[in-house]
């Protein structure tokens, strides 16, 4: 037999083997717990092979991990499984590689496995679904009733248009697909949300006095508040109100200590004893030194200046609520509430993820702003820049903090809506963490292009964030 192959291409029927291997090593871990150490080898060498990270067969990888560590997939995941316009002249090679993507997207939404359910296994499971119905060329929560799920992608302007669609003569049958994968997907999302079994818990008084409250619990109970009830429900904001009075006592010692305004001297100092300038006062009243004496005899007293330069200042919030930005939403809604109770400071705080919401009404009370979230979702920032803008009436007198990781769904329209509050005069700061870690993840096209437009994004401990603001409000 001649072999007709060229050097580095395989044979069209190798092609078909090799993507068997990748779909039967799919089936195998969806029906059976147990690995199949052969379809795993043999998958590892396709992979490799074919120039794909291995990470792609880890079942513990998010997509969210994998589309960070490697931006370029982000572009072949988006509508990777509509079907192609022209069958007949697909490329083999092509469909190997396609075959371990959709494979990696199928595993990680429907192996759900067994089990408690954790806040961030929930998250993680709602961000591939969201990976998932991009794939099938829709928007992210579109197939589960329009509740957006997944996070963007790490390039700008990418993802799936509008109309569900992106190039290639690719046309996805909305009306086929919702009735048939949306409910599935939204009976797999139940049924984690149910496996949490932190309801059993909240129900029972004894039991919910035992729970120490922390993040990952205060991530859980926002994201379950809508489905507690009666006592449960009880035991689930008196958990959340104790860790934000925690979390604020800690925050506001951060802002006292943080730098503040220059002195005032126009403004008379207070004639009180704790504001007496000894030193100066002896200083002064030297000459009135009787050696007989040995008194010193004062005529005048000098007192300090305490009086700082604050002049009204609009500090404008704005909060990713999407579920990866959990511990920022909670830090950043306290840190509103301290601020908005500084003189002379008008505080504005919004929540976004696909649909924003104006929290000001309540920013001075943090536990009952927290309640009004809704944790998770995809991540729209032109709604929240909608409301934020019409509030900037004196752009040099104003304030913009804008916290997310900044993986948006129109990334090009956003980012010139930024860089226009930048050029107004009205100081622009964008956040990419505001954890009590100091770790987080940022759009690397966003840090670019914020570093570019002259303000880079902060990162890393919420101590940062508060330097920034006060320095500025006061």
């Amino acid at each position: 037999m001649t072999d007709h192959t060229t050097e580095g291409t395989a044979l069209p029927g190798a092609d078909e083997n090799r993507r068997q291997v990748l779909y039967w090593r799919l089936l195998a871990r969806l029906f059976d717990h147990e690995e199949q150490a052969t379809l795993e080898s043999a998958s590892l060498a396709v992979v490799e092979d074919i120039g794909l990270p291995p990470a792609l067969l880890d079942p513990q990888a998010s997509i969210d991990a994998i589309v960070q560590r490697h931006p370029e997939l982000a572009a072949e995941l988006d509508a990777l499984m509509v079907p192609e316009t022209d069958e007949e002249g697909r490329d083999r090679a092509a469909e190997v590689r396609r075959a371990a993507l959709v494979s990696k997207v199928l595993l990680n939404v429907l192996a759900t496995g067994t089990g408690t359910v954790t806040a961030g296994q929930l998250a993680r499971w709602q961000s591939d679904a969201g990976w998932l119905e991009r794939a099938l060329g829709c928007k992210p929560g579109e197939l589960r009733g329009g509740r957006g799920a997944g996070r963007g992608a790490g390039s700008a302007g990418g993802g799936v248009s509008p109309t569900g669609t992106q190039g290639g003569g690719r046309t996805p049958d909305l009306g086929r697909l919702v009735p048939e994968i949306g409910p599935e997907l939204g009976a797999l999302e139940a049924d984690l949300v149910k496996r949490m079994h932190l309801r059993e818990v909240l129900a029972d008084p004894r039991l919910a006095a035992q729970l120490t409250p922390s993040m990952s619990l205060i991530e859980q109970l926002l994201r379950d508040k809508n489905n507690l009830s009666g006592v449960a429900l009880a035991n689930a904001k008196a958990l959340i109100r104790r860790f934000v009075d925690e979390v604020a006592d800690v925050l506001r010692t951060q802002v006292e200590k943080a730098s503040v305004g220059a002195l005032d001297r126009s403004v008379p100092p207070k004639r009180v004893f704790r504001n007496l300038d000894l030193d100066r006062t002896i200083w002064k009243n030297l000459t009135n030194w009787d050696p007989e004496e040995e008194r010193l005899y004062v005529d005048r007293l000098y007192y300090r200046h305490t009086a700082r330069k604050t002049t009204p200042q609009r500090l404008i919030v704005v909060v990713d609520q999407s579920g990866s930005m959990v511990d920022s939403m909670v830090n950043c809604t306290i840190l509103a509430s301290i601020f908005a109770g500084l003189p002379k400071v008008d505080v504005h705080l919004i929540a976004y993820d696909t649909q924003a919401l104006d929290l000001t009404p309540w920013v001075s009370d943090p536990f009952e702003t927290l309640l009004r979230t809704n944790l998770g979702g995809g991540t729209d920032g032109t709604v929240a820049m909608a409301l934020a803008q019409p509030r900037i009436a004196e752009p040099r007198n104003t304030v913009v903090v804008w916290i997310s990781d900044f993986y948006e769904w129109r990334s090009e329209p956003l980012f010139e809506s930024m860089a226009a509050i930048h050029r107004s005069g009205a100081r622009f700061i964008p956040v990419g963490s505001v954890t009590s870690s100091g770790r987080g993840s940022v759009n690397p096209w966003f840090r670019e292009r914020f570093k570019d437009l002259g303000t880079p994004v902060i990162s890393g401990h919420i101590r940062k964030l508060v330097h920034e603001l006060k320095s500025f409000l006061t």
